[in-house]
């Protein structure tokens, strides 16, 4: 069976736009730019400003520092009791031109975000920690400043061999409760993540690697 597609073009003139018409359209644009953040609601973000990437005694580490705002879903779902999970994830790649890149090293640190209603106090849990903040403010100031997070090798890391460093941060979505995470699907206001930072790097014993 052969199906052919005749041009359907031939006979369409084109549209001319008058000066009124013109002026129309340039109105429509105009008040299409005015209204629609009449519409849109103020949304959270993660975006991280600056990493240090080094060589202790023991293993590879990172700091991270990252600015981090809750949009109002979030906000409300804290208040409620909703305990908010952000992961930080950094990979070390080893680039392979015939398969796959390796991933060398990995560091995955997770801290628990919470609002205690009694106290109404936030707090905050990180490194088997908990810390208790008066403001929102002040406990996402905190959360968007990591230090000395380790890696995890798996394969020996070389001195002055080239890899590279991914680095992203989000809310683990996976760690909230079955019907929130449902709600994840329908609604864009859970998915809280950051750019993937990516950044060539070559280990040396004494040079830290900053962004």
């Amino acid at each position: 069976m052969m199906v052919s597609f005749m041009p359907l073009y031939k006979n369409i003139k084109p549209t001319v736009l008058t000066e009124k018409s013109f002026k129309q359209l340039a109105m429509l644009c105009l008040l299409t730019l005015i209204t629609l953040p009449l519409f849109a609601s103020p949304g959270g973000s993660i975006h991280i400003k600056s990493f240090d990437f080094r060589k202790s005694t023991e293993s590879f580490r990172m700091d991270v520092l990252a600015d981090i705002s809750l949009n109002q879903t979030l906000e409300d779902a804290l208040k409620k009791g909703v305990e908010l999970v952000f992961m930080v994830n950094a990979s070390i790649m080893k680039p392979r031109w015939y398969w796959m890149d390796e991933e060398v090293a990995r560091c995955r640190a997770r801290f628990r975000l919470s609002y205690h209603a009694l106290t109404r106090q936030y707090r905050l849990l990180q490194n088997e920690q908990l810390h208790s903040f008066a403001s929102l403010d002040v406990a996402l100031k905190t959360l968007g400043h990591q230090t000395d997070l380790p890696f995890k090798e798996y394969t020996p890391l070389l001195a002055n061999h080239e890899y590279y460093l991914a680095l992203q941060i989000s809310l683990d979505v996976s760690r909230l409760p079955k019907p929130f995470q449902m709600e994840w699907f329908d609604s864009a206001d859970w998915n809280l993540v950051s750019e993937k930072i990516i950044r060539p790097i070559i280990p040396e014993s004494d040079h830290p690697i900053t962004h």
